[in-house]
């Protein structure tokens, strides 16, 4: 959730859609992302949309903040509902943050619950928070599996002191495996969520993280590369020289390595930056968002996307708080997607999954570029036969220049 909020036009202030929103809306999935904003700590390299404060004022503080998301979750329905949008239950949902276990897990739980009391679960629905590894007891996470939560993803980062310091993270690495058994015997599955490339992280600290995470055998794991976002402490560091800056090679190397070292421990890669111990313990909100289906956001500067249509909401938990207390919408803009824009985002997003870019349905400069990779050996040549563009190299680097390859001009 970057806390810089796109360009856009004006969101109506009763939140309606326009009638584009609701065609084949019935074919969708539907779900929901609740943005929990608050942070114990901000993390040095962290841009996303948190505060640390635990008073906000008004319905933006963490003991009111629950209430606030909830009420949003009764609009939602609403406008839907007077959008012309079917009724849909929910196929996921996943809380995000922040830190969402930073609120009691009641509160987590009571939002879930006012959620499916809108819209229903579909039978099976992926419901998941994440958590950092100090945030969570044994109790805890009882609770939110009890209110329907079936998945956890820890932030774990690393295993390594040194790399968690710079990264400014507050948990010991050792907290990990116990948290970890905390939530196999609450009954929830597990994904640990990785981070290579920080300044300082060699590739033996990287393989150490690696083989530590997958000790623990979790059902999923994601492994990022490092952005140094503009405007973080971590880019106010490496401006100064007090860190070194990014590798692109370095980042390479660690991410043919944690698909080795991944792949050998039994989970298999189905985006970029992620791997499943089976096709079912696939993240499948992340894999919404991918295929683009439909999801509304709740929360401070939380995205929302209904067929073809996305919004944003007003950044600050406060000015979230007073607008949704006046009965408005909290949407701060919006943009209505053009079949072109559409068409150049399901390239972006499709190529980067291990299903792959149905080669078809492309225009004929990105058919022709995609013979030029597989002349090249940067696209896997019998997969792209088959009808589908698959890339051999699944790094971040190589997606991107491969689809600004197939893009047109």
């Amino acid at each position: 959730m970057p806390s810089v909020l796109p360009l856009g036009d004006p969101a109506p202030s009763d939140g309606l859609l326009p009638g584009q929103a609701a065609d084949g809306a019935a074919a969708r999935n539907f779900g929901l992302y609740v943005h929990i904003p608050f942070c114990a700590v901000r993390c040095g390299y962290c841009d996303f949309n948190t505060y640390t404060a635990t008073e906000l004022g008004g319905g933006a503080s963490q003991d009111a903040y629950a209430d606030t998301a909830i009420s949003e979750v009764r609009m939602a329905a609403r406008v839907l509902t007077e959008s012309g949008l079917p009724a849909r239950p929910l196929s996921t949902v996943f809380f995000g943050g922040g830190t969402p276990t930073l609120l009691p897990a009641e509160d987590l739980a009571r939002i879930l619950t006012a959620a499916v009391a809108e819209w229903g679960l579909e039978d099976g629905a992926e419901v998941t928070t994440e958590a950092n590894p100090d945030s969570v007891t044994p109790e805890s996470l009882a609770v939110l599996k009890n209110a329907g939560f079936t998945r956890v993803s820890f932030g774990m980062q690393s295993a390594v002191p040194h790399v968690l310091k710079v990264l400014d993270r507050t948990h010991t690495p050792s907290r990990v495996p116990q948290v970890v058994q905390w939530a196999r015997e609450a009954g929830l599955a597990v994904s640990l969520d990785l981070i290579y490339g920080t300044p300082g992280e060699s590739l033996d600290d990287w393989r150490y993280s690696l083989e530590t995470a997958l000790s623990y055998q979790p059902d999923h794991i994601s492994a990022y590369a490092l952005i140094v976002e503009d405007g973080t402490k971590l880019a106010a560091q490496i401006r100064r020289g007090e860190v070194s800056g990014i590798d692109d090679d370095d980042h390479a190397d660690k991410y043919e390595l944690a698909d080795e070292l991944i792949g050998e421990a039994g989970l298999s890669w189905y985006e970029v930056s992620n791997w499943a111990r089976t096709p079912e313990q696939a993240c499948r909100h992340n894999l919404a968002y991918w295929r683009g289906d439909d999801w509304w956001g709740i929360g401070p500067g939380a995205h929302s996307h209904v067929g073809g249509v996305r919004w944003w909401n007003v950044k600050h938990p406060t000015a979230y708080a007073g607008r949704l207390a006046q009965g408005l919408s909290p949407a701060a803009g919006r943009e209505t997607l053009d079949a072109e824009t559409r068409d150049v985002e399901r390239v972006m997003l499709e190529a980067r999954l291990v299903s792959g870019l149905a080669i078809a349905t492309l225009g004929e400069s990105g058919r022709h570029a995609v013979a030029g990779l597989i002349a090249e050996g940067l696209v896997d040549a019998p997969a792209a036969i088959k009808g589908s563009l698959v890339l051999t190299l699944k790094g971040r680097l190589l997606a991107d220049a491969v689809v600004r390859r197939i893009l047109p001009d």
